[in-house]
């Protein structure tokens, strides 16, 4: 077996069914191996939201400027904590091998990375090309790639990675639970998946307007059970939540 040269030769290594690993892409210094199904043929008008994360102009100051203090606001926490608590929470060590699903600019994807060694390799993942360009110009490292593709239909083998994680991008998705099941497929035994995602939060008479701006902007929001029943009925076990403010933390491990 051969040794990869690089992150990004690592990441191809993993890439199924094994074609896309000579027909992917690094145009832009990551694997794109994105191919619009049948059912994408006429996809539906992007919401507010969505069509915002796929702009040059979010992807630039998304890390910098938008992420701290718009999650800062959400939830009471800096951007520092949230990576802590992600290490923590996916136990993170070692040579693992790490799968941040729709991971942005790669601004957790890169700190993830740091806590590996060896052979250990966080791989980011996102549909957004302006999002993947920046990643690759601000957050590049000796065990980071990233990889454009649809999360509903993620190009890894089952039991693929030690951990998989998903920060900030539930909400947007048009099938989240589409995304937490390939998730979950991917997904070692006894390896960790974590995910933050929208909760509305508040006192009641509140909750109302926070679903009503969230579907303004196509934001969806998860109930307090929602997630936690979702990875029990998959068979995960360990299931533990978080709420703070509109923000809701859900991490568990595969049995």
């Amino acid at each position: 077996m051969r040794t990869p040269a690089t992150a990004l030769d690592a990441a191809r290594d993993l890439l199924y069914p094994a074609q896309l690993r000579t027909s992917a892409s690094t145009a832009h210094g990551y694997l794109d191996v994105f191919a619009p199904s049948e059912d994408d043929s006429a996809p539906d008008r992007p919401t507010i939201a969505a069509a915002a994360m796929n702009t040059h102009a979010l992807a630039t100051v998304y890390e910098r400027a938008w992420r701290p203090f718009a999650f800062s606001l959400a939830t009471g926490l800096t951007t520092a904590t949230e990576r802590r608590n992600a290490v923590t929470d996916l136990r993170l060590r070692g040579e693992q091998r790490v799968l941040d699903v729709a991971c942005g600019p790669g601004n957790f994807t890169r700190y993830l990375s740091d806590v590996l060694t060896g052979a250990g390799l966080a791989v980011g993942f996102d549909l957004s090309e302006p999002m993947l360009r920046r990643a690759v110009a601000d957050n590049s490292g000796a065990r980071v790639a990233y990889v454009r593709g649809d999360a509903g239909r993620l190009p890894f083998a089952d039991e693929t990675f030690d951990a998989v994680c998903c920060f900030g991008a539930l909400y947007l998705m048009p099938d989240p639970f589409a995304a937490i099941d390939e998730m979950t497929r991917v997904l070692a035994p006894g390896g960790r998946i974590a995910v933050m995602t929208s909760y509305p939060g508040g006192p009641g008479v509140v909750r109302p307007a926070v679903v009503a701006a969230g579907n303004l902007v196509g934001v969806r929001m998860f109930d307090r059970d929602c997630l936690p029943q979702r990875f029990t009925d998959a068979g995960l076990v360990e299931v533990e939540q978080r709420i703070r403010r509109v923000v809701q933390y859900v991490n568990a491990t595969k049995a």
